[in-house]
């Protein structure tokens, strides 16, 4: 490896080591940040395990994870029959999009609470603050990231 190949690999891990004391596995995070900021469009489960020194089964596990969070994604390579993975396009958008999921489910909890505590209860006046910022960052995340998308695909950056 080259000394620009041995800084990113360097990089990389300290952000896998960042993700990993934020909750993340430490072999999820060590693969996405290799496919983040490896020089190649895509890597295969072979690539991944002699570059991280890995086993084949804490790829595929690590993989697993990402693919559903739109962090990562399998693309075709004509000629090959194995799997190769690369860091999606807009991931990050897609990561903060998919906590709207989240913010949906804590604005419902609220509104579920405020029915049983009733609305004028110290409870339902708690639960109405709780569901009325969970609404507002729902709305707000939502068209931030549509703001984002239209600035970096105009290359207004």
């Amino acid at each position: 490896m080259d000394k620009k190949g041995t800084q990113l690999r360097e990089y990389a891990e300290r952000l896998a080591l960042t993700l990993a004391e934020s909750g993340m596995q430490r072999t999820t995070a060590r693969v996405m940040t290799a496919l983040l900021f490896t020089q190649q469009e895509a890597m295969t489960a072979a690539d991944l395990c002699e570059e991280l020194k890995i086993s084949s089964g804490a790829v595929s596990s690590a993989v697993n994870q990402l693919i559903p969070t739109g962090m990562i994604e399998r693309v075709p390579a004509p000629g090959s029959r194995r799997d190769h993975y690369r860091f999606r396009e807009h991931a990050w958008a897609t990561l903060m999009g998919n906590q709207n999921a989240l913010l949906d489910s804590m604005w419902n909890a609220a509104a579920e609470g405020i029915k049983a505590a009733g609305h004028d209860s110290v409870a339902g006046r708690r639960l109405d603050e709780m569901q009325d910022f969970y609404g507002f960052m729902q709305r707000e995340m939502a068209a931030l990231i549509d703001k984002w998308r239209q600035r970096y695909d105009a290359g207004d950056r």
